[in-house]
C-alpha cells in the first residue's frame, strides 16, 4: 500500500472508531461514508484482518475487534505526533499565527497604539492577542510570547527586561486648574485618591502609601479613595477627573503627551521595583516570527 493511500486509511479508520460511525467520520474527513468504507476495508485488507465486526444491516453503531481495540491508542498518539510535528515545521516560518499574552492594560495603553507597525514590517505574520491577568501555562495555551510586569523570575521562561518604569501621580488638567493649591504633596488631603489595585502589593508594586513616605507626605490619609484593578482603568478615571491616580509611567506616557493627563510633583522621583518583561519558552528562543516579534518590542521600547 502507498503511503498516502496508507495515511488516508489509518484516518479513516481512528475516526471511524472514534465516532463508532462511518457516517459520522465521513462527515468530519469531508468525504462519503462509502469512501470511508472502502478506506477501511482496504486497510483491512492489507492487514489480513478485520477491525469492525459486521453485523446485520440497520445497527446503529460499528463495534470494533479486540486487535483494533489494542491498536487503536497507539494509532491515535501517532496522528497527535503528526500533528505536533506540523504545528513545528510551521514554527519556524515568520509567516502564520503569534500568539501573544499580555495585560488587558498594557494592550490597551501601549501594544495596541504601536501594534500597526509591527503588522507593516511582518504583514503575513498574525498576531493572536490574549489578555489576561493570569499567568497563563504557555505550552497548554499554545503561547508564543508575552509582556509580564513583575520581578523577572517565571518557572520555565526566559525572561527579559523590557522597561523600567517610574510611579507619579497624575491628573487632569481640569481637575488641576480646579484645585489651583495643590501644589505640594500634603495638598492631596483634600483630594480623591484613585488606586490601582492590579498588582499586589506584596509583590513589590509600589502604593500610595510609598509614593506618600517618599514625598514626606505621610499623614495624607490612603485608605479612602476609588480603588480599581485595571490600571488603564485607574488612569481613564483620572482623566475623567475622578481624583489623582497613582499612575505608572509606562501606561500612562502617551496620555500625558497628548495632554489628557498632567503630572503632578514632578520633583518627587521613586523608581518601581518592578519592570517590564518579554518572557518566552527557551526551547522557542529561535523561531522566526518569535524573535522578530521580539526586536520589535526592543526597538519600540527604546524609542518611547
Amino acid at each position: 500500500m502507498r503511503s498516502p493511500i496508507y495515511l488516508n486509511a489509518l484516518r479513516a479508520f481512528e475516526a471511524s472508531a472514534r465516532h463508532e460511525s462511518f457516517s459520522a467520520a465521513a462527515s468530519e474527513l469531508n468525504v462519503t461514508p462509502a469512501a470511508v468504507g472502502q478506506l477501511v476495508r482496504s486497510l483491512e485488507e492489507w492487514l489480513g484482518t478485520l477491525l469492525f465486526h459486521r453485523s446485520p444491516s440497520g445497527r446503529a453503531r460499528l463495534v470494533m475487534t479486540e486487535i483494533a481495540q489494542r491498536a487503536l491508542p497507539d494509532i491515535r498518539a501517532g496522528f497527535d505526533r503528526l500533528s505536533l510535528g506540523l504545528e513545528r515545521l510551521k514554527e519556524g516560518s515568520a509567516n502564520g499565527v503569534l500568539t501573544v499574552t499580555v495585560s488587558p492594560a498594557f494592550a490597551a495603553k501601549w501594544l495596541l497604539p504601536r501594534i500597526d507597525r509591527f503588522q507593516a514590517l511582518w504583514p503575513d505574520t498574525d498576531v493572536r492577542l490574549d489578555t489576561s491577568l493570569k499567568l497563563l501555562d504557555f505550552v497548554a495555551q499554545g503561547i508564543d510570547i508575552g509582556v509580564r510586569y513583575g520581578a523577572g523570575i517565571w518557572p520555565g521562561l526566559t525572561a527579559e527586561k523590557l522597561m523600567d518604569e517610574e510611579i507619579f501621580p497624575v491628573c487632569s488638567p481640569t481637575l488641576l486648574r480646579r484645585n489651583r493649591r495643590l501644589r505640594t504633596p500634603a495638598d492631596l488631603a483634600t483630594q480623591t485618591l484613585i488606586h490601582d489595585l492590579s498588582v499586589d502589593a506584596r509583590a513589590g508594586f509600589a502604593t500610595w502609601s510609598t509614593w506618600l513616605e517618599k514625598a514626606d507626605a505621610p499623614d495624607v490619609a490612603t485608605k479612602r479613595g476609588l480603588r480599581i484593578n485595571n490600571s488603564a482603568a485607574v488612569l481613564q478615571a483620572a482623566i475623567d477627573g475622578h481624583g489623582v491616580a497613582l499612575a505608572r509611567s509606562i501606561m500612562a506616557r502617551d496620555d500625558l503627551a497628548a495632554g489628557r493627563l498632567v503630572r503632578l510633583f514632578p520633583k518627587v522621583e521613586l523608581a518601581s521595583a518592578l519592570a517590564y518583561y518579554v518572557v518566552y519558552r527557551p526551547e522557542c528562543a529561535a523561531l522566526a516570527r518569535l524573535v522578530a516579534f521580539r526586536d520589535w518590542l526592543v526597538a519600540e521600547a527604546s524609542t518611547a
